[in-house]
C-alpha cells in the first residue's frame, strides 16, 4: 500500500475529499517524522512503535574494492510492531 492508496482509502471510508484525506495523511507523518527527529517514540496501542536507535561506529567493508572503511555512529529510525498487529500477521 502507497501514501496515494492510503488516502484514497480514507477518503473512501469518511467520505472527506482526497484532498483533506491527504493533509489528514501527511499531518501525521509530519507529526510522527518531526517528534522522531526531537528524539520522542511515538507509540501507537495496538499497531506498534517508532523510537529512534544509536548505531555504534564500525569498521566496514567497500565491497567493489575491498578496502577497510570507517562507518561513523549515527541514529537511525527503529519500528517495534505491536502484540495485535504481529498476531494478525502471523495468523
Amino acid at each position: 500500500m502507497t501514501k496515494a492508496d492510503l488516502i484514497d482509502e480514507l477518503a473512501k471510508v469518511s467520505n472527506l475529499t482526497k484532498k483533506e484525506s491527504e493533509t489528514i495523511v501527511s499531518t501525521v507523518f509530519d507529526n510522527i517524522t518531526d517528534a522522531l527527529a526531537k528524539g520522542d517514540k511515538v507509540e501507537l496501542r495496538g499497531f506498534g512503535s517508532f523510537r529512534i536507535r544509536q548505531r555504534n561506529a564500525r569498521k566496514g567493508r567497500n565491497p567493489k574494492t575491498g578496502t577497510s572503511v570507517s562507518v561513523p555512529e549515527k541514529r537511525v529510525p527503529f519500528f517495534k510492531v505491536g502484540k495485535r498487529l504481529r498476531e494478525l500477521v502471523n495468523a
